[in-house]
């Protein structure tokens, strides 16, 4: 598991609770951990890994938290995230066993098993269970991501 340079997240369910909250005027809140906030603003650039968000929503709310995070590439709207996983790659010039995935339901399963190293947060569906290396002991929303985090890091050192 050595040399990670990319980290791609998921967003609803991994970097959130999964709960969306509606108003009249679409989207109006998102809860977001600060301990992942830490982790991603923090330790990933400390490790020379880069932050990346592959999401099936469009939220200008992630778009926020994504700027106060430091993270550039957020592909938010995609159907595909294999592609966009692949695009990253080809981007930033690394092979497959050099990205990290984490995510917690079956629209993410192709773009983790892609991936050289996948994990997820403990409330994720069984499909992605079996394929992760590493399950979180935390839920989705909940320190998750930092966990991973802490984890690939521990592995790289």
């Amino acid at each position: 598991m050595k040399d990670i340079k990319i980290l791609i997240m998921d967003v609803d369910g991994t970097l959130t609770d999964g709960s969306i909250y509606m108003g009249e005027h679409k989207e109006i809140l998102k809860k977001f951990d600060v301990k992942d906030g830490y982790g991603i603003k923090n330790i990933l650039p400390e490790n020379d890994i880069i932050p990346v968000i592959i999401t099936g929503r469009n939220s200008a709310i992630l778009q926020n938290r994504c700027r106060e995070l430091g993270i550039k590439d957020v592909i938010q709207g995609c159907s595909d995230k294999k592609n966009e996983l692949e695009k990253i790659i080809k981007k930033y010039n690394v092979s497959y066993s050099e990205v990290a995935c984490i995510g917690d339901d079956l629209n993410d399963y192709e773009m983790m098993m892609t991936a050289g190293v996948r994990g997820c947060p403990s409330d994720a569906v069984k499909g992605i269970k079996d394929i992760a290396n590493y399950i979180t002991k935390k839920q989705g929303g909940y320190g998750a991501v930092r966990e991973f985090i802490e984890w690939l890091v521990e592995k790289e050192n």
